[in-house]
This record gives structure tokens, sequence and C-alpha cells, in this order.
């Protein structure tokens, strides 16, 4: 794949002409970014699109400003320690909040956030020292990914700043646009692409502050008695003996193998595909029973496994709260609710900001 970071001009704003494909007489002036690339001697540059306009700033001081041209576009200031790995395993912490599978659904995250005082009505963090867990599927589908990003990387560092933190795991959606698979982008970014001359993937490429800082996340997390990932843990790890920090490792040193490669390993073949922590469904399809379950949580040493990917309408508990899912359909663009967690509690917190405990329900059907 071409860098794009290798053909782009970065010292100075010029709008550029449209690819040389024609849109389609339906479209509508697509506005979108900032895209911030790496330039070989370690600055920054940002391209936007401004109403079907690509235009190329440089970054100084670390800001990103959007052109004149543009409105209402993320204005990052760029961290390089949100790229540093942080540790998988914490304890003591007394406030957690997790969701999922946001989709693009920028407007629908925010109105949950706020309604809960995990940001507040600027979009900054209020949740002081407590974690933040979004368990993957921040891509595809949805019109407004490049925004869900930005917020969440200001977030990871004004959570840090507060004493808390921000857990940011690996959904297969994010495997499948970093390893090139495409099929599920929104029309805005076919769009994006076309005008950048350039395919959606290299948008987040490893010559990108989204990119890097992407690809030094974790697929696994525990926190205090939990543990969180994107589509579950299925008994075929119990076979394998994993530890938490060697499937994160595995994660990072192979998100940009291609698929044949992968699938070429026994080990990788188990951890990027349908077994995998990011494809499982097996809580969801009546194909264990809760002794399974039980023998999974012992192996963690913990009492709930947390788990997005698989659609339900609300936050679910599952074999007596042991399994709690919180895909909770924000991919609709409708609404969502979001799980909080306390030492003492396990609550539901509803699009209006109201919360409830949560309830075990009976095993949720195909």
């Amino acid at each position: 794949m071409t860098s794009l970071a290798s053909v782009l001009p970065h010292a100075s704003a010029t709008p550029l002409a449209n690819s040389s494909s024609p849109l389609t007489p339906q479209h509508q002036a697509v506005t979108d970014g900032p895209y911030v690339f790496i330039n070989p001697d370690n600055t920054h540059h940002a391209s936007w699109i401004c109403a079907d306009q690509l235009i190329h700033t440089p970054v100084e001081s670390l800001k990103v400003m959007q052109p004149p041209a543009c409105q209402n576009l993320p204005e990052p200031s760029l961290n390089a320690d949100l790229k540093l790995i942080s540790a998988d395993t914490y304890t003591g912490v007394n406030n957690i909040v997790a969701l999922s599978d946001v989709h693009g659904q920028f407007d629908v995250m925010v109105q949950l956030l706020q309604a809960h005082g995990i940001i507040d009505e600027q979009r900054h963090w209020a949740f002081g020292d407590g974690h933040m867990v979004m368990t993957g599927d921040m891509f595809d589908r949805g019109p407004q990914v490049n925004e869900v990003l930005w917020l969440l990387y200001q977030l990871d560092s004004e959570a840090t700043a507060a004493g808390g933190k921000l857990h940011l795991l690996m959904g297969n959606h994010e495997q499948m646009v970093l390893m090139g698979d495409l099929r599920y982008i929104h029309p805005r970014y076919q769009t994006t692409t076309q005008l950048m001359n350039t395919s959606y993937d290299a948008l987040y490429d490893q010559d990108t502050e989204i990119g890097q800082w992407l690809r030094s996340k974790h697929t696994l997390v525990k926190i205090n008695n939990a543990l969180f990932m994107h589509g579950g843990i299925s008994p075929e790890w119990l076979e394998r003996q994993l530890s938490i920090s060697q499937a994160n490792r595995l994660y990072r040193r192979h998100i940009d193998d291609d698929k044949a490669q992968l699938k070429q390993d026994e080990l990788l073949n188990f951890l990027f595909f349908s077994n995998g922590p990011t494809w499982y469904r097996g809580y969801f399809n009546q194909s264990l029973n809760e002794a399974d379950i039980d023998k999974l949580l012992a192996y963690f040493d913990v009492d709930h496994i947390v788990v997005g990917h698989t659609s339900q309408t609300e936050v679910l508990g599952l074999y007596h709260n042991k399994i709690i899912a919180i895909d909770s359909s924000i991919k609709r663009g409708l609404s969502g609710e979001l799980l909080l967690m306390t030492p003492e509690q396990l609550i539901r917190g509803h699009y209006n900001g109201d919360t409830q405990p949560l309830q075990a329900q009976p095993l949720a059907q195909k």
C-alpha cells in the first residue's frame, strides 16, 4: 500500500481538484476530517474534505486547526503519550462505565455519555478517576466514525489527566478496517476516499495519528472482578492456556498481517477469527451451560465477563449476571444504554439518564 503521507504536500493549505472519478448526480457535498498524517521528520499534517474540496494544513504545536472552509469538525490536540501501551489489569477502581458498538453514531454516544455525567456539556471528561471501557466497533455502518474516534482520543488524554482511564478495546470491525476489509463503510467515507484518491484503510495506517493510537490499544482488559472484550471468551481459550497479556501482544503484533497469513498459523487463526475474543458469540446461542461459564470465570479469577458484538435492545445480564452483554444497538442511531459498575452494584444506564439495577435475564435466543 502506498503511504498517503508520502504523496501529499504538508507545508500549505491548498484546495485540490476532485478525483478523476466523477461523483454521482445525487451526491451531496461532504465535509470530513481531520485525517492526521505523520511525516518522515515526525511532524504532522492534516487532510480535510471541505464541501468536496481536499485541503491540507500543517499541524503546529501539536494543535490541529480546521481550515476556514470547514466547519464543526474536530480540532484535536495531539498527545504522544496516548500511544504508550497501558497496563491490561487494574484493581481498586470505584466506578466503571462500559458501552460498545457505537458504529459511527456520534450523537447517540454523546447523548448517552452526557446523560450519565461521563462527559460534560462541552464534551469533556467529567468522570473523575473512573474508568470508561469501549469494547470495540467504533468503525463502519454509521456516518461519523472519525468524530467518534477523535472524541475518544480527547477523552483518553483527559481521563488520564484526571486520574481516570479510557480503555479502547479492539473489535472485529477495527480489525476488519485495519486489514483492508471495507465492506461496511458508510457512503460518506466512500466519497472521502474518492476525493483523497486513496483507500479507507490508508486513512488509519501506521503513518497516521489515529492509526498509531489504535494499534497501541488492547483487545482484552481486566478491571476489578470483570473481564472486558468485544466478542467473548470461548472454551477453546482454556485449552490454549493463554494469558490476557499474551493475547494483547499477539493482536498488536499481527493486526497488519493479511487474512491468509493469519489463517496459516493455528494460534492466530483462533485469536483473530470465529472462536477468538473479537468474534465469538457462544453466550447467545445456548451452546454453553453455567458450568462452562464458571470455568471461564475461574480461569481469569473474575465474576463477570462483559462483551459487545451481539446486538441486544438493552444491557443484558445472562447466567446470573456472570455474562453481561452491552451491545445495546447504538448502531441503529436511535438510542442506547450503558453499563455502570461499582464494587457493590451493576447498573443499567438508560438513554435518558435514568438507571436501574441490572437484573439477570433468561438466555437470549438467536
